[in-house]
């Protein structure tokens, strides 16, 4: 039991970063992670060793998110002006384009904008990811290259350049 705990352990960063872009909130992040790793100890026998820990631990964590995003939308929704602001440095373009990514990329749909996710920040296989939001893995592809698509049409409007040669691999695009 030792070494899942140290597989699990190795994890917990990178749920943690799927988790805050996810929600967007630090504290909320925290607690999804809280909440999925009690989640994965309580059913640590449903785990088969051997199997990718990796993907059980994220399936379980969007699983919890989403589950709790269907509870809120039945709830108005608030929104904390200080804690959607971006820090940022005077005078910098490149903040104030990364600012209006993060906006664009919260104005995603769910499905989007988990695939995109998982794809480019943790980058995970289309295999794995597909797994961990439970879908083919050509729905997977769809929902990316619509998110990717949506993505550059938003910061388009926003007056960025689309033709930035660094733009498919922070969309995620697999070379």
């Amino acid at each position: 039991m030792p070494e899942v705990r140290q597989l699990i352990v190795e994890q917990i960063p990178h749920l943690r970063r799927y988790a805050r872009a996810l929600v967007g909130d630090r504290e909320l992040a925290d607690d999804l992670v809280q909440d999925c790793l009690e989640r994965a100890w309580s059913r640590m026998h449903l785990w088969r060793a051997g199997s990718n820990i990796r993907a059980w631990l994220f399936t379980i964590l969007h699983n919890l998110h989403v589950n709790a995003a269907r509870k809120r939308s039945t709830q108005p929704r608030l929104l904390n002006v200080d804690a959607a602001a971006l820090p940022s440095r005077p005078t910098q373009e490149d903040a104030l384009k990364v600012r209006d990514l993060w906006q664009a990329f919260a104005d995603l749909p769910e499905a989007q904008r988990a695939a995109l996710l998982l794809i480019a920040v943790e980058e995970m296989r289309y295999e794995e990811a597909a797994a961990v939001l439970d879908i083919p893995v050509g729905t997977l592809m769809s929902r990316i290259h619509r998110g990717r698509e949506r993505l550059r049409e938003m910061m388009a409007r926003r007056g960025d350049n689309p033709g930035n040669r660094n733009r498919d691999n922070q969309l995620g695009r697999k070379r």
